[in-house]
């Protein structure tokens, strides 16, 4: 009966083909939104990512994302280096500074200053030059997308814009800096351009406050639970103290409370739901009408209403598993073309099951307009003339 049911369904191949593209469709905007937002929401901790060598941050309690920056007193760094299961301990400043170009122009910039003796908490993948380089003289180390872009400049009247080059100078707060490398990092939320220097040049760009280190970047011992070390930091201290996936998650929440990114591709995908129930459960409806006196002829025949329901469900989960197919292959190519682009966008594995999972819902759920039509069906039809 179940392979009736399939010949059945391929028999009919306009209202095949019509469900077919409907969970296409569907799957490409569930998995395509879902994507995009996950990409978006793993850019809000990209420099967590990119800063691995530590694994406790160490901040003012008042903190509430990783571009929250309040700074702290320089003597915090010596209270978390005293403190046990602390294996090191560096400090790192992070803020907006404007830089001018040779044509005068401005851009924001953030400046990441990196311990001086340890270089600590640098770019993870230097593209040209060296990271010890930037203890030369007014060094600083750009990103490679925001050198080719935001911090182009023409060499000449009329010319157009060109990269900043090794060796090239501009101004950060009337200090000069020079460019001595650049590298690759994780694209962040916030488009400025990154820049990476010393922690104390990063300290002489920035405008005379009392307090200008932004974090303390720990470790602690091997054999020490990260968790522990942070309870005794904010024991001791009075600061807030993370893991790296605690001040990720922090992120996290934060984007998730306080914006509404969540809400807008929340509408996105329940579009997609709503467009697979709508275009699977007509054409399942219709389909279980058109084919009614064969349905009718079974019962009469003995079939139950349990195996006719499996019949239905059988034809539900086929063409669930080709639609999702061809989604997920449509949007895996979209992937493909948004790659190195400002799209944000990542397909991971538990998406794909997430998305298979949701059109798999969609498509029973649908399939239950035919089944109930089904299940009140009168046998007595077939003889009808």
């Amino acid at each position: 009966m179940l392979r009736i049911a399939l010949k059945m369904l391929l028999g009919d191949k306009a209202k095949f083909l019509a469900l077919i593209l409907g969970l296409t469709f569907a799957t490409f905007i569930i998995t395509q939104q879902a994507g995009i937002f996950t990409g978006l929401m793993q850019r809000t901790y990209g420099f967590l990512t990119d800063t691995n060598q530590p694994n406790i941050w160490v901040m003012d309690d008042q903190v509430q994302y990783i571009d929250d920056v309040k700074p702290i007193r320089f003597s915090n760094l010596y209270l978390v280096r005293g403190i046990q299961g602390v294996e090191w301990a560096v400090p790192m400043f992070k803020g907006l500074i404007k830089a001018r170009l040779q044509n005068g122009q401005f851009q924001t910039c953030n400046v990441v200053g990196i311990d001086d003796a340890s270089l600590i908490g640098g770019p993870p993948q230097i593209t040209a030059g060296k990271l010890t380089d930037l203890r030369r003289p007014d060094a600083v180390i750009v990103d490679e997308i925001g050198a080719r872009k935001k911090l182009s400049s023409p060499r000449g009247q009329g010319d157009t814009s060109h990269p900043l080059h090794l060796g090239q100078t501009f101004e950060l707060n009337d200090l000069r800096a020079q460019v001595v490398g650049f590298c690759k990092l994780t694209r962040t939320f916030l488009s400025q351009p990154v820049i990476y220097t010393t922690f104390s040049r990063a300290v002489n760009y920035t405008p005379s406050e009392r307090n200008l280190m932004t974090f303390v970047l720990a470790r602690s011992k091997e054999g020490v639970s990260p968790k522990e070390v942070c309870t005794q930091i904010r024991a001791k201290t009075g600061l807030a103290a993370y893991t790296t996936n605690q001040f990720k998650w922090l992120t996290l929440i934060y984007y998730f409370t306080n914006t509404g990114i969540p809400i807008n591709f929340g509408v996105a995908v329940l579009l997609g739901v709503f467009i697979g129930i709508a275009i699977s459960g007509q054409t399942f409806y219709t389909f279980a009408h058109d084919n009614r006196e064969l349905f009718a002829t079974f019962k009469a025949m003995g079939g139950t209403n349990n195996l006719l329901t499996k019949m239905i469900l059988t034809q539900a989960l086929m063409v669930a598993t080709i639609g999702w197919g061809i989604g997920i292959g449509a949007t895996s190519l979209f992937g493909m073309f948004a790659f190195g682009t400002e799209l944000s966008f990542v397909l991971p594995w538990w998406l794909m099951l997430g998305s298979g999972l949701a059109i798999y819902l969609i498509t029973i759920f649908s399939a239950l307009f035919g089944i109930r039509m089904v299940i009140k069906l009168e046998p007595g039809i077939v003889f009808q003339t």
